[in-house]
């Protein structure tokens, strides 16, 4: 039969409610009368009841993280982030993968509060938002990531997409290109639209005129960069310079250029968005944006803890943060060959 509070209480010789203080870290307890209970709880292999627990305290030590894949450097790095963070600070983390669909985050959102979650990191569709909001106003700490939440009243971290598009663009047109493509998200998901904006914001501002016939646009999926690569590239006046800024699509774009023999940066240059680890092991290694996705799970820890300690009371919490990308310059570029 498992043992009990009240078990563990007799065979340290004091009261539950000492026994439960004393399990629980209360202040109040005497070291000695601690150690007492905890040496009986051990030898009597007692296990707290988490759920009678969390009813009492209304805290559960969970978190939930809402990611669309561990696939990319951006999602998992987020995640062994907060996971570290939580550990620090005496909470678990649930992680769930959707895919990018917007009703499995729903069910994980429902579990969240259902099972009385402390609270949630939303790195996800950007949908859902009246779940986000239903999690807010009944306490629970909740930071969106990724995307915006249209409506949410959740505080959100997000990297500056329409800059890190500006920063590649830039670094282009500086070294003399002027036929850019582009392999781009969708327009109708938060960093399709910024990054494309940054693009042409960079080519207007250059006096640039952006060629439709060289701008990709489509889903985050490998296929997409295949596809777009090799219609760039059959173009009867190709790019000299190609930013890919859909970064799923990259895994498919540049084992395409790749198999086509394209010298790089010769023939082209290359500039991704969202450092990945093979990026620099790459043949030249690519230059790219980094998102620094450490230091945006790193501030959506800092904004969690603020609504779980109550610090942002007397000091409000940042409503948004934008994460100022880095321009990471490799070997992938260099001014278009002169005919």
């Amino acid at each position: 039969m498992p043992a009990t509070l009240n078990s563990v209480a007799v065979a340290a010789g004091v009261s539950t409610s000492t026994a439960s203080r004393a399990l629980s870290g209360h202040p109040s307890v005497l070291p000695t009368t601690r150690a007492r209970v905890e040496a009986a709880a051990a030898a009597l292999r007692y296990q707290p009841n988490r759920t009678a627990s969390a009813l009492r305290t209304r805290r559960t030590g969970l978190l939930g993280l809402v990611v669309n894949n561990l696939r990319t450097a951006t999602f998992h790095t987020i995640a062994e982030t907060l996971q570290s963070w939580a550990g620090d600070h005496d909470y678990q983390v649930l992680v769930c993968t959707t895919g990018g669909n917007p009703d499995r985050e729903a069910d994980f959102l429902r579990s969240v509060r259902a099972h009385h979650f402390d609270g949630v990191v939303v790195a996800g569709s950007g949908a859902n938002t009246d779940l986000v909001n239903g999690l807010v106003e009944d306490g629970r700490a909740v930071v969106t990531m990724n995307r915006e939440v249209p409506g949410s009243l959740a505080p959100s971290v997000m990297s500056a997409y329409e800059q890190a598009a500006r920063l590649a663009t830039e670094h282009l047109i500086g070294l003399g290109h002027v036929r850019i493509g582009v392999i781009g998200g969708p327009p109708e998901v938060t960093s399709g639209r910024l990054h494309h904006a940054g693009f042409t914001a960079a080519m207007a501002a250059a006096g640039l005129p952006v060629d439709p016939d060289l701008v990709h646009r489509g889903p985050f999926t490998p296929d997409v960069g295949q596809a777009a690569a090799k219609e760039l590239m059959a173009h009867p006046e190709p790019p000299t310079a190609l930013l890919v800024s859909n970064h799923e699509a990259s895994f498919g774009a540049l084992p395409a250029l790749g198999e086509r023999g394209l010298e790089v940066p010769g023939e082209l240059s290359v500039v991704c968005t969202e450092d990945e680890p093979f990026y620099s092991w790459w043949s030249p290694p690519l230059t790219t944006v980094d998102n620094r996705a450490a230091l945006q799970a790193q501030r959506a820890a800092a904004l969690l803890l603020a609504q779980l300690t109550g610090a942002g009371v007397d000091e409000p919490v940042r409503r948004a943060e934008l994460v100022e990308p880095l321009l990471v310059v490799r070997g992938s570029t260099a001014p278009p060959r002169v005919s």
